[in-house]
């Protein structure tokens, strides 16, 4: 116990530390949200990967997947990386830096109000990543704190409260910077961390191939005379699998808090770097987690008080047994992989509803002229004024997220499937192909909200007849032939500003 509180202890530390240390960048709305928009490299692939993964990945859907589909479940951290971190670099990178520097974007609810000529979109878009983030923040709080409880014997409540509160603390401090730093380092123990786990648990296990030798005489929970469907390639259940694939993968492109990571790098060149530093990030993090899972099935379930399987409990279970050392690097590693987390969501919730609804700026678009201007002193206090009004927001966004994570309605994955469907159903279609295609009318964004938005909650409303992974899934992949149907069936926005606003591309 002394080992795993003096290694919490000094990590925190070290986390408020930085947040102090990038106090002074955090003083305007650009150093705030977007870290001047001159973070390097390394520092954005890691905010990106560490972002990503959360306590939700190693503890709630590693451990639901991993027990579902046993090791074929690892195919789920390569889509990851490949689609996720490889593809969303690739896709969206370039493009989103050049044209939300060239719109003066400093949001996704901002840039579909500037690129699509509409502020109606850009207060509908706030509202919904505002809405759709808390459950995703709560399952984070949720997973991080099941770890907590197996490795500190805390009480769950106080563990989700002490998350929160250490979370504020170096966010509201340092802002994006602050964000960043600390997602690196947290992202060298995620690396460290996931390493040591998976060859900790495979030893006592007796190695690799004595592990997957017990998993594959496991009988299939469709037919008890059937085994070796954990331990074959693709599984019992190849298609659920590929649509929880697709969900943890391509979500990732249209997400608020994992979209704005390309708003702030530096330049082109840096992008490229940042491709190839996520793209390993995520084999080693993602793979690593839904590898580990699908041993689940080695160890004793948890049942929970309905009297069915906790899945949330697998990985704690797998882990418990480990050496003090080992618990406390396990901590450590969901602690970082969280607080990461929990970190951009706050910061991309605060400064949405901020300048997106709160202080929503007049734009003028590329080429217009303004038509006023203001004097410095005062456009200094605006902006001072709106970094506290976010600072405000952080406190409530995770006071809101908090209450939701000492009473979860569901599994961590159904919340996140709930989220990440809602967001990237409305998001995904119309941000990537907006960067792309001059033909993408407004009223198809509209529609896309609604499908998005739509499909999610009335599913959740009516009982989920469609599991909320599937549901996602559905709703994201749904979004692109709505865009692509309405724009052609609805007026155009005029030539002349969608060819200045493309005409970043050309420089």
């Amino acid at each position: 116990m002394i080992i795993k509180v003096t290694l919490t202890i000094i990590f925190l530390a070290v986390m408020i530390g930085v947040g102090v240390y990038s106090r002074k960048q955090a003083s305007t709305v650009d150093g705030f949200v977007l870290g001047g928009r001159a973070v390097g490299p390394w520092l954005t692939a890691f905010a990106f990967g560490t972002s990503y993964f959360s306590a939700v990945v190693f503890v709630g859907y590693a451990g639901q997947f991993g027990w579902k589909y046993g090791l074929s479940s690892a195919w789920i951290g390569i889509g990851n990386a490949i689609i996720g971190s490889l593809l969303a670099w690739i896709i969206l990178g370039r493009r989103t830096k050049l044209m939300t520097q060239h719109i003066e974007s400093r949001t996704m609810p901002d840039f579909f109000g500037t690129r699509f000529c509409d502020q109606g979109l850009r207060v509908t878009a706030s509202v919904i990543a505002f809405v759709f983030l808390i459950p995703y923040t709560a399952g984070v709080y949720s997973g991080i704190s099941r770890l907590f409880e197996m490795g500190f014997d805390i009480p769950y409540e106080y563990c989700v409260v002490i998350m929160s509160i250490l979370t504020a603390v170096y966010v509201i401090i340092g802002g994006y910077k602050a964000t960043a730093m600390n997602d690196f380092i947290q992202g060298i123990i995620m690396l460290f961390g996931i390493c040591a786990v998976i060859l900790a648990v495979l030893n006592a296990q007796g190695g690799l191939m004595a592990a997957v030798d017990k998993l594959a005489v496991i009988p299939s929970d469709a037919d008890p005379a059937v085994n070796g469907g954990f331990a074959s390639w693709f599984g019992p259940d190849p298609w659920g699998l590929l649509g929880v694939v697709i969900l943890t993968s391509l979500g990732t492109m249209g997400l608020p808090q994992m979209v704005g990571k390309f708003y702030s790098i530096t330049d082109e060149s840096a992008i490229k770097r940042g491709t190839v530093i996520s793209t390993i990030f995520a084999f080693i993090v993602a793979g690593g987690c839904y590898f580990l899972g699908g041993f689940g099935r080695l160890y004793e379930p948890v049942i929970g008080a309905n009297g069915k399987i906790a899945f949330d409990s697998i990985v704690p279970a797998m882990l418990v047994t480990l050496p003090d050392v080992l618990i406390a690097l396990v901590v450590l590693l969901v602690l970082s992989a969280s607080m990461s987390t929990l970190a951009s969501l706050v910061l991309t919730s605060s400064s949405t509803m901020t300048l997106d609804l709160i202080y929503r700026d007049k734009k003028s678009l590329p080429g217009e002229v303004e038509d006023g201007t203001i004097d410095d002193i005062v456009a200094e206090k605006i902006e001072r004024r709106k970094v506290v009004v976010m600072r405000v927001l952080i406190m409530f966004f995770i006071a809101i997220s908090l209450l939701i994570a000492l009473n979860p309605p569901t599994f961590i994955a159904q919340l996140m499937g709930i989220s990440w469907g809602a967001l990237a159903g409305a998001f995904l279609a119309p941000f990537m192909l907006g960067l792309y295609w001059r033909g993408v009318t407004k009223y198809s964004v509209w529609a896309c909200f609604v499908w998005g938005v739509g499909l999610t909650v009335i599913n959740m409303l009516i009982g989920n007849p469609i599991n909320p992974i599937n549901c996602g899934a559905i709703a994201m992949v749904g979004g692109f032939p709505v865009v692509w149907i309405v724009s052609l069936l609805t007026k155009k926005l005029p030539k002349q500003t969608v060819d200045s606003i493309f005409e970043c591309y050309e420089k």
